[in-house]
């Protein structure tokens, strides 16, 4: 949902597998206020969808696209690139695959290896880094040719398309989450607090009904704060308002400025009294740059 709960025309997101689509489903859901699809599709190439273990194919992603425009006329596309030996124009043909079904908001994202999974512990043969930089590049460039602005790290949208809920998560704004495994991040004028709701559905309903459906709750430690706020918030390629620090952390701008100076120095943020932003440097080594935000990161 959109942060903006009092507004008339709230954004409401579904989130899709291909391989779950049913259009009866999807009009009921339409009907019900959902106004906004994110499908899930990865790739065309069943090969690739293969080794990534998904339960869809391609022949499965082009229905669910064809089924879900016809019920959304907002919706998202989720590619990834950087998969068990993709090549560079393997990913370009994924790009322009999904460009022909006009999407207004595309996702694009490297494969990461995350801890305790399989791909983790028995690594798969990858793309080396010089070629999963060549088909960003690509990506990027070809995308930007046909109209999408590049506004986040990993998100391209049509003009006025943005996506709604997570601009809201990369300001370091407050939502909350309901329902199983959700998660919330709540903002007092003296902290900022996590929650986590019970994950197991199960679970979750039973300590619902009886008002106990929170799992934890925790307070973000003050010296991460600037960390936190960095990692979203340059996320960005418009990078934020030099006041919104302050307003999201109730720390002021100085509390990083050792950091944005080293960070301006090495070529990665522009700034000025109004606006931080990253340079296309920072976007390209951004977790170089976040590290520089670190409480214990060294900064010379």
């Amino acid at each position: 949902w959109s942060s903006d709960v009092c507004s008339s025309d709230l954004e409401v997101t579904l989130e899709a597998n291909p391989g779950t689509v049913d259009v009866a489903r999807f009009r009921e859901l339409r009907g019900a206020g959902i106004n906004r699809l994110s499908l899930g599709i990865q790739s065309f190439n069943p090969l690739h969808l293969a080794a990534l273990g998904r339960i869809h194919d391609d022949h499965d992603a082009r229905r669910a696209i064809e089924i879900g425009r016809e019920c959304f006329d907002n919706f998202n596309l989720d590619l990834m690139y950087g998969l068990p030996r993709q090549r560079v124009k393997e990913a370009v043909a994924d790009m322009e695959t999904a460009l022909s079904y006009a999407p207004p908001h595309l996702s694009a994202y490297h494969l990461t290896l995350e801890p305790n999974t399989l791909f983790h512990k028995h690594p798969p043969p990858l793309p080396d880094d010089d070629v999963s930089a060549e088909m960003q590049d690509s990506i990027e460039q070809g995308l930007a040719a046909q109209g999408y602005q590049h506004y986040e790290t990993s998100a391209f949208a049509r003009p006025g398309m943005r996506c709604r809920h997570n601009v809201n998560y990369w300001m370091f704004g407050d939502y909350i989450g309901i329902g199983a495994g959700a998660h919330s991040k709540i903002s007092f004028p003296d902290r900022v607090t996590r929650e986590a709701r019970y994950r197991q559905p199960g679970d979750y309903a039973g300590r619902a009904l009886a008002g106990n459906a929170v799992q934890s709750i925790s307070e973000v430690p003050q010296a991460d704060l600037g960390f936190e706020f960095m990692m979203n918030a340059l996320r960005l390629t418009d990078g934020f308002e030099s006041r919104l620090f302050a307003e999201r952390t109730g720390l002021p701008l100085a509390t990083v400025l050792k950091a944005l100076d080293a960070a301006e120095r090495r070529g990665f943020v522009i700034r000025d009294h109004l606006r931080v932003a990253p340079t296309f440097q920072g976007q390209r080594f951004l977790n170089e740059l976040l590290q520089m935000f670190l409480p214990d990161a060294k900064i010379e």
